[in-house]
Formats: structure tokens, sequence, C-alpha cells
């Protein structure tokens, strides 16, 4: 089995080279024959890819791809097309895997391949949320760390012709959200199976939330709406309405839980600055989720009637 991993990135060099190191210390496996490890760079301004061929020789897995900013769909497409490996690894440039992961995926699809007798199948492994910066791995696994996605590129691995029959990453999904899982519905209707892969393990960085990320995070659940509605015209099916939350019910639940919007990111503020200050910026995102629900479903409604679709 040769292995490539695929891994778009934009801006994130710091985090970028723990991942990286990660992936340079993988324990050998009887089912690799050998990896690759493809980094696409997004045209970010950090200096990312200067700063990649400054230090090629602590990477040698490392293959640099680049191309001008168009997205994770268009990198990760362009990544495989550079891969030389029969299956495909996908992972974020934020995420710090363990030395087994890769050695976890090579088994458990192995397994599934020689029980099935074809290669229809994905696995997926765990991702774990972390704000450590200086020690991602030794944060614990909690429970919302659970996924529920179908097929999500933050840490999943499959055989590159199932993949490359379902005709790859969808170019129009140019803003944050809904490529992967409407790829996974497309692998889904051609009969690919789900194989969890929890030893497969991954840290997902990202820094501790505060305050001033709030505009950000508005602006990508908007985002996440006009994409949502691409997936929904791709898909018209009751079963992505509600993976994008396209429904009455999510409408009504959202407005329940904000009383009918009076709890929203202004009025919630000092109640999660209180948290921030007392070491709780998790529990504080978890409270800004409300309101941002309700900020998504109201976007996706409204491009819905704009596009004549609600």
């Amino acid at each position: 089995m040769f292995i490539s991993v695929v891994i778009p990135t934009y801006n994130r060099r710091s985090i970028l080279e723990k991942c990286l190191q990660a992936l340079e210390h993988q324990d050998p496996s009887g089912e690799i024959e050998t990896y690759e490890v493809v980094v696409v760079d997004d045209g970010s301004s950090d200096g990312t890819p200067d700063w990649l061929r400054q230090n090629a020789a602590r990477f040698p897995h490392v293959q640099l791809v680049e191309q001008q900013h168009g997205g994770p769909a268009e990198g990760r497409n362009r990544g495989v097309d550079h891969a030389k490996g029969d299956v495909i690894v996908f992972i974020d440039s934020d995420l710090v895997v363990t030395s087994s992961f890769l050695a976890s995926h090579a088994r458990a699809l192995s397994r599934r391949w020689n029980q099935q007798g074809n290669r229809l199948c994905f696995t997926y492994g765990a991702v774990i949320n972390t704000a450590n910066f200086d020690q991602p791995t030794a944060e614990r696994h909690k429970l919302r760390d659970l996924s529920w996605a179908y097929f999500a590129t933050g840490n999943v691995a499959i055989d590159r012709e199932v993949l490359e029959r379902s005709g790859l990453f969808d170019l129009g999904f140019r803003l944050y959200g809904w490529e992967d899982l409407e790829l996974g519905e497309r692998l889904r209707q051609m009969g690919v199976e789900l194989v969890k892969c929890p030893e497969a393990v991954g840290y997902h960085w990202h820094p501790a939330f505060r305050l001033e990320q709030i505009p950000d995070l508005i602006r990508v659940e908007r985002e996440r709406a006009r994409m949502g509605l691409v997936f929904y015209r791709k898909h018209p099916s009751r079963r992505v309405r509600f993976i994008i939350q396209f429904t009455l019910l999510h409408r009504l639940l959202w407005s329940l839980l904000t009383i009918g919007g009076l709890l929203n990111e202004h009025s919630l503020r000092p109640l999660m600055s209180w948290l921030i200050q007392r070491g709780q910026p998790s529990l504080a995102l978890e409270l800004l989720r409300l309101p941002l629900n309700r900020i998504g479903v109201e976007a996706l409604y409204r491009e819905a009637r704009q596009a004549g679709l609600n």
C-alpha cells in the first residue's frame, strides 16, 4: 500500500510545522510500503511555501504544491492530481496525529477490503479538538469531539480509484463548508461504506476562543449557509435538508433556544467574557453556538428565498 496524505493549507505555518513533524514520525506497518505527504498551499501570505522549501531536509516525505487562493476543494483535488499513492488520506493542516495514525488507517482498510472482497469503503479516524498549542496530543477525548458526519476530510482514508470514480470535490464550493459532506453524499450513493477507525487519532488545534473572533465566526456561518444551498441544489433530498439544517424544525429549535433572538452575540457577551476570564473559553464558545446556529439557519432561509427555493 502506497499512502498519499493530502493536506490543503492556508496561512497556518506554525501549526503546519507540528502537523508535518508528526507525519514524519510514523510507526512502520506491514500494510504500508511507503507514504508521501502532499501539501497544497492555497496562496498563503504567511511565507508557508518559502518556509517549506527552506526546511525540505526536515520533511523528506513532503511534496509541496502551490496554487492561487481557490479554497480547500480545489486544493484537495490538486493534491490528488499530484499524489502517487493508491490510497489517499485527507487531513487538515491544523491536525497533529499520533505515531500509529497511518498504520491504523492501513490495517482497518486492509481488513475491510479482505472481508467484503472489494474496496468500496473508507476509514474515518477520531478527531480530538484542542487549544493546547504546545502539547496538542495531551488533550483528552470529550463528548463534543464526537462526529456524526458521513465523510469529513479532517481524518479519512480511501482507495484512490474509488475516490476518482466519485468525481472528487465539486469546485462550486468556493466558500466555507459542505464540500466534503457533498462528496460523501456521492460516495454513499455509490455504496461506499464508512468504517470507523478510532485508533487513527488526530488532534485538531484551534486557538482558544476570544470575543474578537465573533465577527469572523458569524461570517463563516453565512458562508456555510450559501454553500449549504449549493449542496441542496445538487442533492435536493430530505436527508440533505436535515444535514444543512434547512428544515422548519431547525428554524423553530434555534428560535426557541435563543428566545426568538434575545440571546444573541451582543446579549451574551458579558457572560462569555466572564467565562473566558475564568479559564472557560470552550464553554463560552458552546454558548455562542446557540445564536450562531440561528444566524446560519436564518441566512440559509434568506438565501433560499432569493433563489426561489423556499
